[in-house]
């Protein structure tokens, strides 16, 4: 690795959003777009209102149909998103953390 190369990568990863999108069907699609999650966070809900996105990858062009849709993960957070439907300060609960709680006895 050169000198510095750290810090670039850093820098990149502050300049990118990485979008996760899982489908009907089951399988998932990762993509890193070239834009800040604060710019991202502008623009999110107003894409996944359109019918299809593209995605212009260095080999290949990939379209997504928005309604075949049933998550979209996106990194980093973006908790500057608010209003009806947008629940702050979640936390999500693992398979085992569920299980785990009807199984251990609570002292009270």
């Amino acid at each position: 690795m050169r000198a510095g190369s750290f810090a670039q990568l850093n820098q990149d990863k502050e300049n990118t959003t990485q979008v996760t999108f899982h489908y009907v069907e089951g399988h998932t699609e990762t993509f890193t777009i070239p834009m800040p999650a604060q710019e991202f966070q502008e623009e999110v809900l107003h894409l996944l209102s359109q019918p299809w996105l593209t995605f212009h990858l260095v080999d290949q062009t990939v379209f997504i149909c928005t309604a075949r849709l049933v998550k979209v993960e996106v990194k980093p957070s973006i908790p500057e998103l608010q209003g009806q439907g947008i629940f702050p300060n979640s936390l999500r609960v693992s398979t085992m953390q569920r299980a785990a709680a009807g199984r251990l006895p609570m002292s009270t």
